[in-house]
């Protein structure tokens, strides 16, 4: 049988069998009920950092049983006042993260600062015995990684970080595709996330009490060059090297994380940037189209392969992100919410006729080299009747930012592993950085996957 029958003949089975269960990848799909839990087993959470994610995060959180919120941080009292608002009066609220890791109630923290935050928070909360779950990315600069880890591997509490989708079952559907084989070799990897309007270009509303006396500015600031108070900087924070990774350690890292999530990859060995800034040009220095290729070498669970990743605020069909894998038979296409895997088999042998040299040839070679051509490759086997292409769609109401959570929860109540670990986080986050270094420093990034560190 060739192997587009085979596509064929498993392309529906496929897409209706369960999905693979594994072991890192412990949590029920929540298109079932949450599990239960006993009253001994709740979690009181507390949120260090309470911006757009901050809030996200804890609303996701909250949507699991057993979930309290003790305790809230942040460097504007207006977003404290804002957390009493929604989750209840009598929570603590402080403008200082030590205060959060110093209570005893507190069992699990969640990290969404500003991204020059990451790793000093996440590191001491897990020395001060909390369980982590840090916000995309895991760190902002390549060296920084290896200290989490290290953190981590010291300490009981479970680390998991915030690229909530590689927990989502559209991705253990297209992984589940992926090592069917149906795709035939993997050959490429082309991937976006555009965002066409002023808050997906991070241009977020300021609030107008901001000033010194409502934000902690010089905590802010952390080691970062010392500026006077300037709301745009604080409130727009990820326009700015200082604070943030950009469109890398924002937009990539998703991209990053699901692709390793469907092939089991710890990441690409060579990372190229490109990009400019093109119409925001408000005071960021960041850019704003940014375009990477990045070369993957053969692994256990992967051919060698190449990947390009882009992101556009600029202009364009109407935004969104998409994920499509190449392979030799098949392609599979993965969007926020569906998934699309499409019989496209690679021509098995070279044609003749029509835009060819063939038809430069004289009357008595063409005739001797259609002779040889079909002995050489017969017509293959008629194809069985069925479809090309097969679509999957995640249930009505599924949240795969929930789910995240509930890996988390999961984990830490059974003293199980979580999806994504502070290894997994780091071999998303670095190629994303990777692209930044490669973008301001003009050069390509040789990257060790295995250990993490920079080549050369």
């Amino acid at each position: 049988m060739s192997s587009r029958r085979k596509f064929l003949h498993q392309l529906p089975a496929l897409l209706a069998a369960p999905l693979l269960t594994t072991q890192r990848a412990q949590a029920s799909t929540l298109a079932e009920p949450l599990r239960q839990f006993a009253a001994n087993d709740q979690i009181n959470l507390a949120c260090i950092g309470l911006g757009i994610q901050g809030f996200n995060n804890v609303n996701a959180a909250l949507q699991n049983p057993g979930i309290k919120m003790i305790a809230a941080c942040d460097l504007y009292t207006g977003r404290l006042a804002r957390a009493r608002e929604v989750y209840g009066k009598e929570i603590f609220t402080t403008r200082d993260y030590r205060d959060i890791l110093a209570r005893p109630d507190v069992d699990a923290v969640i990290v969404a600062t500003p991204d020059h935050w990451h790793d000093t928070i996440t590191v001491a909360a897990l020395d001060a015995g909390k369980h982590v779950y840090c916000e995309k990315p895991l760190v902002q600069q390549l060296e920084e990684g290896h200290a989490i880890l290290a953190a981590e591997k010291r300490n009981p509490g479970v680390l998991i970080v915030g690229s909530q989708r590689v927990s989502s079952i559209l991705l253990d559907k297209a992984r589940e595709i992926y090592r069917s084989g149906d795709l035939g070799k993997l050959v490429m990897i082309e991937t976006f996330n555009d965002r066409f309007s002023a808050l997906g270009a991070w241009q977020y509303s300021i609030p107008r009490d901001a000033s010194p006396q409502t934000v902690d500015w010089d905590t802010f600031l952390k080691d970062t060059a010392k500026l006077p108070f300037d709301a745009t900087r604080f409130f727009r924070w990820r326009n700015y090297r200082d604070y943030g990774t950009g469109v890398g350690g924002d937009l990539f890292v998703h991209l990053f994380s699901g692709v390793h999530r469907m092939l089991d990859s710890l990441g690409p060995n060579r990372i190229f940037a490109t990009g400019g800034l093109r119409y925001w040009e408000d005071g960021r220095d960041v850019p704003d189209v940014f375009l990477a290729n990045c070369d993957y070498a053969e692994q256990a669970n992967h051919p060698a392969f190449n990947m390009q990743l882009r992101v556009n605020f600029v202009a364009g069909g109407g935004g969104g992100s998409r994920t499509r894998l190449v392979g030799t038979e098949g392609s599979l296409e993965v969007s926020g919410s569906s998934l699309t895997l499409r019989r496209n088999e690679l021509p098995a042998a070279p044609g003749y006729g029509g835009w060819d040299s063939f038809g430069t040839f004289p009357e008595n070679t063409r005739s001797e080299f259609e002779k040889w051509y079909k002995a050489t490759y017969p017509p293959a086997p008629p194809e069985v009747e069925g479809p090309s292409e097969w679509t999957f769609r995640t249930p009505e109401g599924y949240s795969d930012h929930v789910h995240h959570f509930h890996n988390w929860f999961t984990a830490i109540r059974e003293q199980g592993e979580v999806v994504e670990d502070g290894a997994f986080g780091f071999r998303a986050a670095a190629p994303s950085l990777a692209a930044n270094v490669s973008y301001f420093e003009q050069k390509v990034v040789n990257w060790d996957p295995v250990t993490m560190r920079e080549v050369g």
